[in-house]
């Protein structure tokens, strides 16, 4: 099965369970991978829909800072 083949028929899936109303699509929380300004450390941050900036504390040093 080429590629667009798996393409059509996976797009064929979605309009057969929207059109019989068995999935329902919700928006979830975005994940935010950022950069601590203090010591360098990688942290993955949860933000809310419709949230621009989340406060978080690093998992490394405990720095409080934001994140877009």
């Amino acid at each position: 099965m080429s590629k667009q083949e798996m393409r059509e028929e996976a797009e064929r899936l979605i309009r057969e369970a929207m059109a019989k109303k068995t999935v329902s699509i919700k928006q979830g929380d975005t994940r935010i991978e950022t950069k601590c300004g203090k010591c360098g450390a990688i942290n993955k941050v949860s933000a809310a829909p419709g949230q621009t900036r989340v406060e978080y504390h690093c998992k490394e040093c405990g720095h409080k800072q934001k994140a877009m």
